[in-house]
């Protein structure tokens, strides 16, 4: 019995895993995810200079065989800045968007397994976060407590987890009324058991795309404080920081300050909207 109650899950996991190793458009986005991940890991060790170190001498150089995408305003090597500042928003954005996930899915269990007054109460808390732009809440809490990567994390992370809630809550309600649900409830499971391990199992997939969704949107959020100058500060690499720093050099014809930051953060999202789209094919069959 045992071989054969877990060969189905088994076999449900390899037709998902070969699926999405089939899926072009899966496979396009992790190439791009992976890509900037190993810069993330290995950058510093390949880059052809030092990204902090300046050099006033060759500032606002345009691209060329020396230096591939130019220089910025002190000379710093623009390429070498663009994959080393790939670090900093892949370890802020992965981490906000995973404590958003925890948020929500514990909100999301909450609301929809209890309803009633609890759902009331949670679901109207959450449709007035959500009500109030997700930078402006984390613009007026980093004033508030201050600017640091772990304040940046926890306001992301609880600024997207409501969203997070509400697609877990709307899973939530076409499951507990199934079968399994009852039987747990007739073997006198505690609420805690039937949510977590009856019910977290079977929606986890809509759960793994939601956050992998919010991922694309925490690295837009990531960067624009970054921009705005409530992110890290300088001289880090940080691609918003970089932008933020060199735009007014685009009025000048030195687009290339900006270029190669920019196309980095497209990039990066539209990698991570890729896997999500890919995910969401595979999981919806």
């Amino acid at each position: 019995m045992t071989d054969v109650a877990n060969g189905a899950p088994r076999s449900r996991r390899q037709e998902v895993f070969g699926a999405l190793f089939r899926s072009g458009t899966f496979i396009t986005g992790m190439t791009i995810v992976t890509f900037w991940v190993t810069c993330t890991l290995f950058g510093r060790h390949f880059v052809p200079y030092d990204p902090l170190a300046e050099d006033i001498l060759n500032a606002l150089g345009p691209p060329s065989a020396e230096h591939w995408f130019g220089t910025d305003q002190l000379g710093r090597d623009i390429f070498s800045r663009v994959i080393v500042g790939s670090r900093d928003i892949l370890t802020v954005a992965p981490l906000a968007t995973i404590l958003a996930t925890i948020v929500g899915t514990i909100l999301g269990l909450i609301t929809g397994y209890f309803r009633g007054i609890v759902d009331d109460v949670i679901s109207r808390l959450i449709e007035a976060k959500m009500a109030i732009p997700p930078v402006i809440v984390a613009l007026l809490a980093i004033v508030a407590l201050g600017t640091s990567e772990t304040t940046v994390i926890i306001v992301i992370g609880l600024s997207f987890g409501p969203v997070i809630a509400r697609t877990v809550r709307s899973a939530v309600l076409s499951e507990r009324e199934l079968d399994y649900v009852a039987a747990a409830k007739l073997r006198r499971e505690n609420s805690a058991h039937i949510m977590f391990i009856e019910i977290l199992p079977n929606i986890l997939p809509p759960i793994l795309v939601e956050s992998t969704v919010r991922l694309g949107y925490a690295i837009f959020a990531v960067a624009t404080l970054s921009f705005l100058g409530f992110g890290l500060q300088p001289p880090s690499p940080d691609w918003g920081l970089s932008i933020a720093t060199n735009y007014s050099m685009i009025s000048g014809g030195y687009w290339w300050t900006v270029l190669f930051d920019a196309l980095a953060i497209a990039s990066l999202v539209i990698g991570v909207n890729l896997n999500a789209d890919g995910l969401r094919g595979v999981l919806d069959d």
